[in-house]
């Protein structure tokens, strides 16, 4: 039901209608009535009666229909406007928006319904029904247009369309109030009619009754009937006449009560409508987007501030009832556009929307979108830089999708596989684009489907990796494929040709001697390993240890090129004593080795011994002289003197060192009694297990050289054996015994300590650098070792380099790997040591983490006379910068050799031309003079 509350307008003056002193004397005046009139006068009073409460009857029915289903479409008129005014609250027209911020929207939605639905209860005729039926019927279409809010226009339209149907709703309720009202003038009619008959009938007494009656009853009945058609017209200050407490006052009072009602109802709708303006004005003014309505004629209805803020320079042209127009002009504003942008003389860019009205106007909405414009604007510098970082790039790329097409090709990958970027563009499958590849000729057309089974297999298991491609042309590319979220694939080629062909290279020269071509002492363990295996089969192998008689001579008479013409001839003389199945190989310096197999008897050994003693006894030319030298060898049988390359090889050399101290030019088999080498080892154990306990171990150190600079960046630490008797023993000869005793691993660990200890006390930034065995390496605690030392001393670990050499890589790979990341985590930095004399695989260059690389110093001591030795260099330093290593020369004993190695690129150098190796109280007095002698890179030939 309304709430009512004090009306604002005045009931107006009325005459108070009197029925009598009270209800008892008008019901005794109708009882004399009766009782004068006898049963016809009765008849007429309890006709009247009846029909006064039947008038009653109608009055309250069309109260409690008209006046409360009035109420209630009042509301739900009032409850839909605020649904409107909520959905416009976000700065849009109401159609554009599906929800309230708030959360109110179900429940004020909810609320409409339950309002329609009691005033579909007391609708009094079909039309209202049908009516309200209709009016529900499209409310529900509007609810969910606006919840959807897929398009303003339908909501828009739909909205005029139900403030339309509730408009209807209500006339209708008035038009059955005011038929009810006609069906209460009817009943009074009969009223009057049955007093007229019990008139006639009654004669005077009649007369008088109904005069009585007209008198007292149907005089407040007109004027209440009265008061009713006001009500009904809609004029809600029509004055309702006082009256008593008897049924007539009852009446009355009800009609007044509804009159109230009616207008408190209609006084807070009007509130409503008002309060639902004020806070669409509210939200069109607090939108932080610029909102101006534009009426069907084209003028201004409402501009927010936002606007004036937009468009300073037009605000004179904002007021209501501007036309559009004007603005348009002063603003440079596209009025017939739907969106359009702006930019503004301060620098600012608006986004211009246009929302069309159904009355003809529309809404103008702007945005500044300054950010956005910035925001794209630098992604398309982004965009332009990544396009040049692409196209520069040393490495070809392509971007696939999840469905195998190419969306990005930078320059290289075109450059690469000479495709045609205009044929081979974004979109084109994985398939067709290496369908292309083998027209452009890259692969031999006998191989295309086993290449496409390949790559399209590779790209179907998802997985990274990387493969190598052999090109029609000798090229080699290295391809790497890399799966990313959401089904893409990036590919990177790389042209690694040159880098095969000097990894080919170095693997050569890791496997054979850089001056002779013959097998190196790595290849000659394969060999000797490989014959071994065949003996265990049956049969026998020998090895000849051989030495050259009188070369030292050479050296120092004709020079070190001459020695090398020497062993050059040397090394094809014994190719052409040996067979195909037999190899020769060069252990260092004059000494040579010869795996024969497929022996039946030892004399087939001392037959070739013959052949090669009798070959190296002819003279030799060397540079227009003739140079007569001979040989000594020595030769061990498997298996009868040993199952294994180091025993083989080992008794060989005692042979020979038995041969040579007898009788040069001769040979000499194996023999058990030769243990006066043994006996000499025997004693050098003894001595060397007490040095350590003795101190007779000295720490020496050869200063590393920055070739750019001068400057020095680190010493070597050497290990120097003073024995009391011996005098200085070499490390050649006290170290593999050391290594093979296992004694290594103290000294070594004594070698880290003295080290670091005297390091820590030199200039900072200066390293030292500590070479570690294979024997010692395999020790469990050198990790635990280098980093006590490290706290001993408080050297920093960036300041210590551990040294290794390359047949240490050649054990257990993951183990190795594993410790060297660990000395890695410890801050130590870790070289390898003499590059190139052993198996220098790029593998392991790459998966061992390298800082430095050592060449052996045998590159380098003919490098400014062989062109072959200068080669390899290059191609190490290359290496190198490529591997982000530094490259050290060992054995720099000439300006001009380190006049080469800055021209081939390598970073460090280490030799005798800088200084020997020094005790460690030397060192500072070094670095002075170092410091003041300087050798200029681009001097040091001179």
């Amino acid at each position: 039901m309304p709430r009512g509350s004090p009306s604002p307008f005045p009931s107006g003056p009325g005459q108070r209608l009197r029925s009598g002193r009270g209800p008892v004397g008008l019901r005794a005046r109708i009882l004399v009535g009766f009782l004068a009139l006898g049963l016809i006068a009765g008849a007429i009073g309890y006709v009247g009666v009846r029909n006064v409460s039947l008038t009653y009857d109608i009055a309250a029915r069309a109260y409690d229909n008209a006046v409360i289903a009035t109420s209630y479409a009042r509301a739900a008129q009032a409850d839909f406007v605020a649904l409107e005014a909520m959905l416009a609250r976000d700065g849009r027209a109401p159609a554009a928006s599906s929800a309230a911020p708030d959360g109110r929207f179900p429940a004020l939605a909810e609320q409409v319904e339950g309002d329609l639905a009691i005033v579909r209860e007391r609708a009094q005729s079909a039309e209202t029904r049908a009516a309200l039926e209709a009016a529900l019927a499209l409310f529900t279409r509007w609810r969910r247009a606006a919840e959807r809010a897929d398009d303003g226009a339908p909501v828009a339209a739909l909205s005029a369309e139900m403030r339309e149907a509730l408009d209807v709703v209500v006339n209708h309720i008035a038009g059955d109030a005011f038929r009810a009202e006609r069906a209460a003038r009817a009943q009074v009619g009969v009223i009057r009619e049955a007093g007229a008959a019990a008139t006639a009938i009654g004669l005077v007494l009649g007369a008088l009754v109904a005069w009585l009656l007209g008198r007292r009853i149907l005089g407040p009945v007109a004027a209440a009937s009265a008061a009713a058609r006001g009500i009904a017209a809609g004029r809600l200050d029509t004055p309702i006449p006082a009256a008593g407490s008897d049924e007539l006052g009852t009446l009355l009072r009800a009609m007044a009560t509804m009159r109230d009602s009616i207008r408190a109802m209609m006084e807070r709708e009007v509130a409503a409508r008002r309060s639902a303006q004020g806070r669409l004005v509210d939200a069109i003014e607090g939108s932080r987007e610029g909102v101006m309505l534009v009426d069907g004629d084209g003028r201004i209805v409402i501009a927010n501030r936002q606007v004036a803020v937009f468009l300073p320079a037009a605000a004179a042209l904002l007021a209501p009832g501007t036309p559009a127009e004007a603005l348009a002009r002063a603003a440079g504003l596209d009025l017939a556009a739907e969106e359009a942008e702006l930019a503004t003389a301060d620098g600012r860019w608006l986004r211009v929307a246009r929302s069309p009205m159904h009355d003809g106007g529309f809404v103008l909405v702007l945005s500044d979108i300054t950010a956005l414009k910035r925001q794209q604007a630098a992604l398309e510098e982004a965009n332009l830089r990544f396009d040049a970082a692409l196209n520069n790039m040393s490495q070809g790329l392509c971007l696939y999708d999840s469905e195998h097409r190419l969306l990005v090709a930078n320059r290289r990958f075109y450059e690469i596989y000479r495709l045609d970027p205009e044929v081979v563009r974004p979109g084109i499958t994985f398939r067709d684009l290496l369908m292309q590849s083998i027209a452009a000729g890259n692969h031999s057309p006998a191989v295309t489907e086993t290449l496409l089974r390949e790559r399209l297999g590779f790209v179907a298991r998802g997985e990274p990796g990387t493969s190598f491609q052999d090109l029609a042309d000798g090229r080699v590319i290295a391809i790497s494929h890399e799966p990313i979220p959401g089904g893409h694939w990036v590919v990177t080629y790389e042209d690694i040709t040159e880098r095969r062909r000097a990894e080919a290279q170095i693997t050569y020269l890791a496997r054979h001697d850089g001056l002779t071509g013959l097998a190196n002492r790595l290849l000659l363990r394969e060999r000797v390993d490989h014959a071994l295996a065949q003996c265990a089969r049956g049969g026998q192998c020998a090895l000849l240890a051989l030495d050259l008689d009188g070369f030292r001579a050479v050296n120092e008479s004709l020079g070190h090129p001459a020695g090398d013409q020497v062993l050059r001839q040397v090394a094809e003389r014994l190719r052409a004593c040996v067979r195909e199945t037999d190899s020769v190989a060069r252990l260092g310096g004059d000494e040579f080795a010869v795996v024969q197999t497929g022996l039946e008897r030892g004399e087939d050994a001392a037959a070739l011994a013959r052949r090669v003693i009798a070959a190296l006894a002819k003279p030799f030319a060397v540079e227009g002289q003739t140079v007569e030298l001979g040989a000594s060898v020595g030769i061990a049988l498997a298996p009868r003197d040993g199952a294994t390359h180091d025993a083989l090889l080992s008794h060989a050399q005692l042979a020979l060192e038995l041969c040579r101290r007898e009788r040069r030019g001769a040979f000499r088999f194996f023999e058990p009694e030769m243990d006066a080498a043994a006996q000499r080892r025997r004693a050098l154990e003894t001595d060397l297990k007490q040095a350590l306990e003795r101190e007779e171990f000295q720490a020496a150190y050869q200063p590393i050289v920055e070739i750019a600079s001068g400057r020095v960046v680190g010493f070597e630490a050497l290990l120097r054996w003073r024995h009391p008797a011996r005098g200085m023993v070499s490390p050649v000869e006290f170290i593999p015994v050391a290594e093979e005793l296992g004694l290594i691993v103290p000294i070594g660990a004594w070698m880290l300590r003295r080290a670091c200890a005297d390091a820590a006390a030199w200039p900072d930034g200066i390293r030292v650098a500590v070479n570690v065995s294979a024997v010692q390496f395999r020790d469990p605690a050198l990790v635990a070792t280098v980093a006590t030392a490290l706290a001993d001393s408080g050297l920093p670990a960036s300041r210590l380099e551990i040294e290794i050499t390359e047949s240490l890589l050649l054990e257990d790979e993951a183990a190795t790997g594993a410790l060297l990341h660990r000395l890695r985590g410890l801050g130590v930095r870790i070289a390898m040591d003499d590059f190139g004399t052993g198996y220098s695989s790029l593998g392991y260059l790459r998966s061992f983490p390298f800082d430095k690389i050592k060449i052996d110093q045998s590159f380098i001591r003919d490098l400014d006379s062989k062109p072959d030795s200068r080669a390899i260099v290059r191609a190490i330093a290359a290496l190198g910068r490529s591997l982000g290593m530094r490259t050290t020369a060992e054995g720099v004993e000439t300006g001009a050799i380190l006049e080469i190695l800055r021209t081939e690129g390598c970073t460090e150098a280490q030799g005798y031309l800088f200084s020997r190796p020094c005790a460690a109280e030397r060192v500072p007095a070094l670095l002075s003079t170092l410091a003041q002698r300087r050798i200029p890179a681009n001097a040091a030939a001179a």
